[in-house]
């Protein structure tokens, strides 16, 4: 048996083969792929051994061993009935004949990473696998804390065990527990500017020009203004959320400050970054100089 895991979704990757694991009576055989030689193939792909009958053999990174994921096709057949063969590639490339050959005989698996798309999807998987360890969590709760974190399973995962050591879960305890992600931050960075509280702005930028680089910073602010730009001049045939993957939350307050500054306003947002941007690349100031005297400008 053979079954392939791929998809740059690294935890139900990892969750899936952990489950095969979990299903399998015996120790399993794990392989790095990557340093494997064809000399080995013979004895990882036949049949039980003296001290077992049945073998789960796991490769990881098989795809990146191009001399030897070319010549896979050739031992596929010959795989024991005693052993499931279990190859682990983020992104196998799809191109090859290995590929092809693998795609006639194995059970496969992928695992897309999630998107903005997915952020209900998201609400609903933490909802549900904080149920499994014991955590009764209202749709509020939830949502406050799939919008801090975000929808990586990960983090989504290490901020359930977060939550399981409070004593009590409020919106306080959880911005005080759990780290927001960067778009978050940069989210609330872009929309202070536009409300213009300049005392919270200068506050945040305080916190974030020690830790962040200003051109990565800026390139995602600018996302931001792109994305206010988007639904302030769509129509009502139009889903700009769903167009640009905009976060849901994201874009509901968005909205708001579209319909606020009009598209006059917007207009001149976006103008004010066409500006800084020109200003960062001849290096008029100081980076962070720049990204300041912008938001301050919007405030």
């Amino acid at each position: 048996m053979i079954t392939l895991l791929t998809g740059d979704n690294s935890f139900e990757r990892q969750e899936a083969l952990q489950a095969i694991v979990a299903g399998f009576d015996g120790a399993a055989e794990r392989i790095d792929g990557a340093s494997l030689e064809l000399r080995q193939l013979p004895d990882l792909l036949m049949g039980g051994t003296l001290f077992a009958d049945k073998r789960l053999v796991i490769i990881s990174d098989l795809g990146s061993n191009s001399s030897l994921w070319q010549k896979l096709p050739n031992w596929l057949p010959r795989l024991s009935d005693d052993v499931h063969l279990v190859l682990v590639d983020e992104k196998p490339d799809k191109r090859t004949v290995s590929y092809k050959a693998l795609k006639e005989v194995a059970r496969m698996q992928d695992y897309p990473a999630w998107t903005d798309r997915d952020y209900q999807k998201a609400e609903q998987w933490f909802e549900a696998r904080a149920k499994t360890q014991g955590l009764k969590l209202d749709r509020k709760t939830v949502h406050h804390v799939v919008s801090r974190v975000g929808v990586n399973q990960w983090l989504l995962a290490n901020a359930l065990e977060t939550l399981a050591l409070l004593d009590e879960i409020t919106p306080d305890t959880i911005n005080q527990s759990i780290i927001a992600n960067e778009s978050e931050n940069i989210f609330e960075l872009f929309e202070t500017a536009l409300t213009g509280n300049r005392e919270v702005l200068r506050d945040i930028l305080r916190t974030l020009e020690p830790q962040e680089d200003p051109y990565a910073t800026f390139a995602l602010i600018s996302s931001q203004a792109f994305s206010l730009a988007a639904v302030a001049y769509a129509d009502d045939s139009q889903n700009p959320s769903k167009d640009f993957a905009i976060h849901p939350f994201v874009a509901s307050k968005l909205i708001r400050h579209a319909k606020r500054l009009g598209k006059p306003g917007v207009a001149r947002v976006i103008r004010k970054f066409a500006q800084t941007d020109a200003d960062m690349k001849i290096s008029k100031a100081e980076p962070w100089l720049l990204i300041e005297r912008l938001l301050f400008d919007l405030a």
